[in-house]
């Protein structure tokens, strides 16, 4: 069996929308990663800082919160003692981490990189790429999958 056909068999399974859905999303996160990452490296005079950086932080941080909470724990069926509630309020919360995390980008990005001519303008869209991308593989992830079918 050729690789080509190992890889079809692999993508022709009833499961493939997971595989599917994993991948991109954690292609979508390394990419905004990689952004910022690269920006960075090339950034000599180091206008990036520290608290740059923690704006992709609360985005990583929103995409574990909002993808920790499975769709079962969300319903009101739900009797355990962590309860719908919990989980409703762990899901809101990862959701509002992850858009402030871009409101904040942008934020940045117009103030401190735009508005200033001793910067780059680029270092500011990097750092606004790199939100939007693991907000997206957030996204992604959460509403790609079929939880359904972990539970057999």
């Amino acid at each position: 069996m050729g690789i080509l056909e190992s890889i079809r068999e692999w993508f022709s399974a009833e499961q493939c929308i997971n595989k599917v859905a994993a991948i991109v999303a954690g292609f979508l996160f390394f990419t905004g990663w990689w952004i910022i990452i690269d920006a960075m490296s090339g950034d000599s005079s180091h206008q990036i800082t520290t608290g740059h950086v923690f704006i992709g932080i609360f985005g990583t941080i929103s995409f574990c919160m909002i993808n920790i909470v499975k769709g079962e724990h969300i319903s009101e069926e739900n009797t355990s003692e962590w309860g719908a509630r919990n989980a409703k309020i762990v899901l809101l919360l990862g959701f509002i981490m992850g858009f402030a995390s871009i409101i904040a980008a942008i934020w940045v990005m117009i103030s401190d990189f735009i508005n200033n001519d001793k910067k780059e303008t680029s270092l500011g869209v990097s750092l606004l790429l790199q939100n939007v991308f693991i907000l997206f593989g957030s996204l992604v992830y959460k509403f790609g999958r079929n939880e359904e079918q972990w539970n057999e």
